[in-house]
């Protein structure tokens, strides 16, 4: 799969690192003294870069674990993120990491026992349960396989029953998780769409079917799933999709495996929406009634509100609103929804 590997000097004899370089024994390997040599350089070719992106093997410094930002999450009132990864081998034309970096090369950082070091020190801090989520500025589980990253994480995770992570994905890699015990603080969250707008904006994902296969799978074996219809994306037929994707998914999962549901609205900070449109201009994402407020590109707000209210209503049709969450939007207040 990667043909070029960075590896930070100090990681070189690292055993992640010889473990990693094992699987790609072809792959050329460059020394760097820091991965932001190499990742933060200019004049980079994004989208040149997506079609065979190189592996960059990091150790993260500073504040690894953060909080998230108010009003997202799934019930917890303690909500922090933390990212072993930077960037996807997807290729979703609708996600912000398209136009955050300037390199699409991915980063894997491999202290993991740095993280744990954090991660323990906040679980330690909250009062009330924490909430910890991995799969915001990558895919939690698309190269697990490689990574090892939930096979050490949730070790962390059995010592403390009272706090939650999420591996948010649209990965079909769960062999680490059906290889042990499910966890019962551990959500398995999986990001949907219609199979339509998959097909056309996600990129190198495996499909619907795909998906809801490992979904109903992990389901058997007692782990928590979470549903992320996150972004709710704008199609001339959306409403069919929508209420089709709702009545597949609902009636493949025993309600009583189902941990959480959010959905949210396409949007997009201003300074990333012009980067991924100048790399996929021609993509009819980015110009489906867009608009700006207050930094953020995403629909006019009526056709936001209808979109919203349109699937809460029908997914009251299939779960309890308590484990419903939808995901602030600039576009909507709170108090319309």
């Amino acid at each position: 799969m990667f043909k070029l590997i960075y590896i930070e000097q100090s990681l070189a004899d690292h055993r992640r690192t010889r473990k990693i370089l094992d699987r790609f024994p072809k792959a050329e390997r460059v020394i760097c003294n820091q991965y932001n040599e190499v990742f933060n350089r200019r004049k980079q070719n994004f989208r040149f870069q997506k079609q065979q992106p190189a592996l960059i093997i990091a150790e993260k410094s500073g504040n690894i674990v953060l909080p998230i930002p108010e009003g997202y999450g799934i019930g917890g009132k303690n909500n922090f993120y933390f990212s072993h990864m930077l960037n996807c081998i997807y290729d979703c034309r609708y996600c912000f990491l398209q136009g955050m970096y300037q390199s699409a090369n991915l980063v894997l950082f491999i202290n993991y026992e740095d993280f744990c070091f954090q991660i323990e020190e906040k679980i330690k801090s909250c009062k009330d349960r924490p909430y910890f989520f991995s799969g915001y500025d990558c895919d939690s589980l698309a190269l697990d396989y490689l990574s090892g990253f939930s096979e050490h994480f949730l070790k962390l995770f059995e010592n403390y029953p009272d706090a939650f992570i999420e591996l948010r994905t649209k990965s079909v890699q769960i062999n680490s998780l059906l290889k042990r015990s499910a966890l019962p603080n551990c959500v398995v969250a999986f990001s949907l769409n219609p199979q339509c707008i998959s097909e056309e904006l996600e990129k190198g994902t495996p499909n619907l079917a795909q998906r809801m296969r490992v979904i109903a799978k992990l389901s058997s074996k007692g782990w928590p799933i979470g549903l992320r219809f996150d972004p709710l994306i704008y199609h001339k037929n959306w409403k069919s999709e929508y209420t089709s994707l709702f009545k597949y998914v609902f009636d493949a999962i025993p309600n009583k495996n189902i941990h959480s549901v959010s959905l949210g609205q396409f949007r997009l900070p201003k300074k990333m929406f012009k980067r991924i449109h100048n790399l996929y201009p021609e993509e009819p994402i980015f110009s489906w009634g867009l608009t700006e407020s207050n930094g953020q590109i995403s629909y006019h707000a009526q056709q936001a509100l209808e979109m919203q209210e349109f699937c809460l209503k029908s997914l009251h049709n299939y779960v309890h609103t308590e484990i419903i969450f939808p995901c602030p939007s600039n576009t909507i207040e709170e108090n319309e929804i």
